[in-house]
């Protein structure tokens, strides 16, 4: 965490100046700035699932065996935003929660909802406008309050090379945030 204020404060070019280029690794980009799913990213989440499910169970089919269908794992991965531990924690959660095979969207569900709750407490009262305002400009400004909800995960960053081989980051709320009534009451506000 230290680390990550260092790379997003007014000493990140003497960081580079000491230690050369830090890599910040941006979340796998599952939807576009458009909202639109991002095939390409959402394949690489499941196969990130699949990896660690070949390891237990092998022979299993991810999309009919150990989830009940094709939409309910894609639920789970658009619901963890590319981000990995996330994604490997709310797919814990659907499992812990299974008494048997195949993992159903209520369980992903209720994986969901507990995971929203963790992140609805994470975020102060004043916050919400700004989550709210992120969610539609997809742009942050370098000050405290945006790298304080970078870095409890409220808020994730994303990269894309443009036509021109440039690197362009967005920004965009946790998915599951958007089902928090207070997101939703600063969602309404905003003009």
């Amino acid at each position: 965490m230290k680390n990550m204020a260092m790379l997003y404060s007014k000493r990140a070019t003497d960081i580079r100046d000491i230690y050369g280029e830090c890599l910040i690794l941006p979340m796998i980009m599952v939807k576009t700035i458009k909202g639109e799913i991002y095939e390409p990213g959402l394949e690489k989440v499941k196969e990130v699932i699949c990896k660690r499910i070949r390891q237990i169970t092998p022979e299993l089919s991810i999309e009919n065996e150990i989830f009940d269908s094709q939409q309910t794992l894609d639920k789970l991965c658009l619901m963890s935003g590319g981000h990995v531990r996330n994604l490997l924690l709310l797919t814990q959660d659907a499992i812990a929660r299974t008494e048997e095979l195949p993992i159903t969207e209520k369980e992903v569900r209720r994986a969901v909802t507990q995971a929203r709750d963790t992140y609805r407490r994470a975020v102060e009262n004043h916050q919400w406008c700004l989550l709210a305002e992120i969610s539609r400009s997809k742009r942050i400004i370098n000050d405290d309050q945006y790298r304080s909800l970078m870095y409890n995960r409220c808020l994730l960053e994303y990269r894309y090379l443009d036509d021109e081989g440039e690197i362009q980051r967005w920004y965009d709320i946790y998915p599951l945030i958007q089902g928090v009534p207070e997101f939703k009451e600063a969602v309404a506000k905003l003009p």
